[in-house]
C-alpha cells in the first residue's frame, strides 16, 4: 500500500510539473499577439545561447530617447539554419524588427523577423505559425 502511494505521489507530481514547462514554450504564456511591433534599431549585444538566443538593440522611442529593448530568439541552431549568424548581424548594424511584445509591456518581446539595409528578411523563430499579421501594423 506505502509503494502504490508512493509511486502515484510521484506520478502526479510529475503531471504539476509539466504544466509550468509546457507554459515556457507557449507564445502565449509570455507574449501578445495583439501588441505586434515593428522597431528600427541598433544591435548591441546578442546572447547566442540555448534554448533561447537574445538581441539587444538601441532603439529611439517616440520622444527620440534612446531604450534598449531585449528580443528573443530561436536556438542557436534554428538561428543558424536561417541564416542568422554573428557575420550576417555584426554589432552596430541598425536594421527593422518585427515581433511582438511582452505581455507586460516591458522593451523586451519575441522576435519574428529582422529585415536588414539591403532587403534581406531573416526569420529569428517567433512564432512561424501565427496568422498572417504584419507586426507594427494596424
Amino acid at each position: 500500500m506505502r509503494m502504490r502511494r508512493a509511486v502515484v505521489g510521484v506520478g502526479v507530481g510529475l503531471l504539476l510539473a509539466a504544466a509550468p514547462v509546457m507554459a515556457h514554450h507557449a507564445f502565449s504564456a509570455e507574449f501578445d499577439i495583439n501588441k505586434p511591433f515593428k522597431l528600427r534599431g541598433i544591435l548591441t549585444q546578442w546572447e547566442m545561447i540555448n534554448p533561447h538566443s537574445w538581441f539587444h538593440f538601441d532603439v529611439k522611442d517616440e520622444s527620440g530617447t534612446v531604450v534598449t529593448w531585449m528580443i528573443e530568439g530561436g536556438s542557436p541552431n534554428q538561428l543558424i539554419k536561417q541564416g542568422v549568424t554573428k557575420r550576417t548581424l555584426a554589432i552596430g548594424t541598425e536594421m527593422i524588427i518585427e515581433g511582438y511584445q511582452a505581455k507586460d509591456g516591458t522593451n523586451k518581446g519575441v522576435g519574428r523577423n529582422l529585415v536588414l539595409a539591403d532587403g534581406r528578411r531573416l526569420f529569428l523563430g517567433g512564432e512561424a505559425n501565427l496568422p498572417d499579421k504584419k507586426p507594427g501594423g494596424k
